[in-house]
């Protein structure tokens, strides 16, 4: 009894002080120190900012952070040892999850970047480099320069990369928007306000391309069908009050209309469990309904 005692002191030992297990990552420690990439050295030392002073680095962005649970920000200048004035800022973002993580960087992602392989999702220019690993977001940026050597940006990231968690996964909420339809950077989560209203307190949306024609895609993920429907009703009923000819559907579980919406034009939405599913700006909704039943498919899947 007393060496199986031992046995289970010594695993707990080992469980606390092994650093894979640590339940928190420092973040001013993830930074490469002295040097992110050769002749790249740290100018000075690490500054961290919070939800109370993270206007002092990013004023005129912060707020675009918080809905996406941001806590942390640790920020680091990496000079050049030639020419000091050129550098590389670097800042990661600790988010709310990896989700959050991922909506903040397809908020800043471009289509026409060039994408690299680092974390779960990278794109990277000639002045910028952006990716997102776990709940972090991190973002290099070139001052003092118009353009910067790829290998510079690249090495950074890297050695950003490598101490921070290794989950080099996308969110599984981006799963049901894997269709060939969908154009995949187009693809964006918004977490706070979706389209704009207040009764869509979050969703996923995309730009597709369905037999020949554009339109937007979302779907609106709930705790649970009933609050879905819900949801999908506090819609319903907002579009009537523009006195719209709303043609609802009901088979089974599933609930579904056909309406114009003051701003987003012709549109059809789908409660199907905890999901609202739908289109918007589309054309012809008569066409839309084979894209919106792959995405459902993949939601039953």
């Amino acid at each position: 009894m007393e060496r199986v005692i031992v046995l289970l002191v010594f695993s707990l030992f080992l469980y606390v002080s092994c650093p894979s297990n640590a339940a928190e990552v420092a973040l001013e420690k993830v930074l490469p120190s002295p040097a992110c990439s050769p002749g790249w050295n740290m100018d000075e030392k690490v500054i961290t900012y919070d939800k109370d002073t993270l206007f002092d680095r990013i004023d005129g962005e912060a707020e675009l952070y918080f809905p996406y649970g941001f806590s942390i920000l640790a920020y680091a200048r990496y000079a050049n040892k030639e020419k000091p004035q050129i550098a590389v800022d670097a800042d990661i973002y600790k988010m709310g999850s990896l989700l959050d993580a991922f909506g903040m960087y397809a908020n800043y992602r471009r289509r026409d970047d060039a994408e690299v392989l680092i974390g779960a999702e990278g794109t990277v220019s000639s002045s910028q480099l952006f990716f997102y690993q776990d709940q972090y977001l991190i973002r290099l940026q070139a001052t003092g320069t118009n353009s910067l050597d790829l290998k510079v940006f690249l090495d950074c990231a890297k050695a950003i990369s490598k101490n921070l968690p290794p989950n080099y996964k996308k969110p599984k909420e981006l799963e049901v928007l894997m269709v060939p339809s969908i154009v995949t950077k187009s693809i964006r989560y918004i977490a706070q306000s979706f389209l704009g209203y207040d009764f869509f307190n979050h969703g996923l949306m995309g730009d597709a391309v369905f037999k020949g024609t554009e339109v937007q895609v979302i779907v609106i993920p709930e705790v649970s069908q009933e609050a879905a429907r819900k949801t999908f009703d506090q819609y319903r009923s907002y579009l009537k009050l523009s006195d719209n000819d709303i043609g609802r559907n009901q088979v089974k579980n599933e609930v579904s209309l056909k309406a114009i919406d003051p701003l987003y034009g012709n549109v059809m939405i789908i409660q199907t469990g905890r999901y609202l599913v739908g289109a918007i700006r589309v054309k012809d909704l008569s066409s839309i309904e084979e894209l919106l039943d792959q995405i459902r498919n993949r939601i039953r899947n």
